[in-house]
């Protein structure tokens, strides 16, 4: 329960003492959870008709994205330049150019 009436306070402590009355401004704002991690998938997966449309989009994305994100800060420059001349010759191979 997250209003502020004085009442509440006395009924919540006798009916339901173990449970937790936040009053807090934002308690029950949805948009104030929007940068959550499940409302950002949400967000995206709007634009799709069905799930199983989101989901061949996503699983072709989710491997493109794999081949080309390479963690720059986690390898040595000279490790980065092969890596992504890998991803480059790869991506090549897969789409025949």
């Amino acid at each position: 329960m997250t209003d502020k009436l004085r009442s509440y306070g006395v009924a919540h402590r006798e009916l339901i003492p173990d449970s937790i009355h936040d009053t807090s401004q934002y308690a029950n704002n949805k948009s104030e959870l929007s940068h959550q991690p499940t409302r950002v998938r949400e967000r995206g997966m709007r634009k799709f008709k069905s799930v199983e449309q989101a989901q061949r989009v996503l699983n072709t994305h989710a491997a493109v994205y794999n081949l080309f994100n390479l963690g720059r800060h986690l390898v040595s420059a000279k490790n980065y330049r092969y890596f992504r001349l890998r991803a480059f010759a790869s991506w090549e191979k897969v789409v025949a150019i």
